[in-house]
């Protein structure tokens, strides 16, 4: 009686499960449980191509020609990317500025100090041959400090540096480099 009882109570579950699986695979049908319709492959590929022969607007492009033209415009031409123009790609690409950060008062001249602080540092060359190492601060330049030009890169592997070295006990040496010259400054400590 046990084993009739367990076969009965199996076989109820079983149809039960039946029916609920059944009822689960109705709503894949034509509607969903919102009530949305099911758009066939047909319906999709015209509602596309209605899209992509619509005329522009008078206000402009539409927005799947702007796309269009966006998704061409970044691809890069295989020709002009060759490693035989290298170094106008490097010299063209706008670099960040190093930071050299100053522990003590500098005096430039005598009257004019440098504070201590943070400085981003640029080098200029001008058509005269006069090299100057120019300190900023949030896009204010702080000093033009005068600086002469070397050939030595100090083994630093950056192309863009800075550095900050003793020379003396009353004068620093600020260092710079860049992809068009090496330079260096000597300057008094306060």
């Amino acid at each position: 009686m046990k084993k009739f009882s367990i076969l009965l109570l199996c076989i109820f579950f079983l149809g039960t499960l039946n029916s609920y699986a059944n009822d689960l695979w109705d709503n894949f049908g034509d509607s969903n449980v919102y009530g949305q319709k099911a758009v066939s492959e047909e319906d999709f590929q015209k509602a596309l191509e209605s899209k992509k022969s619509r005329k522009s607007s008078p206000f402009g492009k539409t927005l799947f020609e702007k796309m269009k033209k966006n998704t061409n415009k970044d691809i890069p031409k295989g020709e002009s990317y060759s490693q035989s123009n290298e170094s106008e790609i490097i010299s063209n690409t706008k670099a960040e500025l190093p930071v050299l950060m100053i522990p003590l008062p500098l005096k430039l001249n005598d009257n004019y100090i440098i504070p201590i602080g943070h400085y981003q540092v640029e080098g200029e060359k001008t058509d005269d041959g006069e090299v100057y190492i120019k300190l900023y601060q949030a896009h204010d330049l702080i000093a033009k400090i005068p600086a002469k030009e070397t050939e030595h890169d100090y083994e630093d592997e950056a192309i863009n540096f800075v550095k900050l070295e003793p020379h003396g006990e009353t004068h620093v040496e600020i260092i710079f480099g860049c992809l068009d010259f090496n330079a260096y400054a000597v300057v008094d400590t306060e």
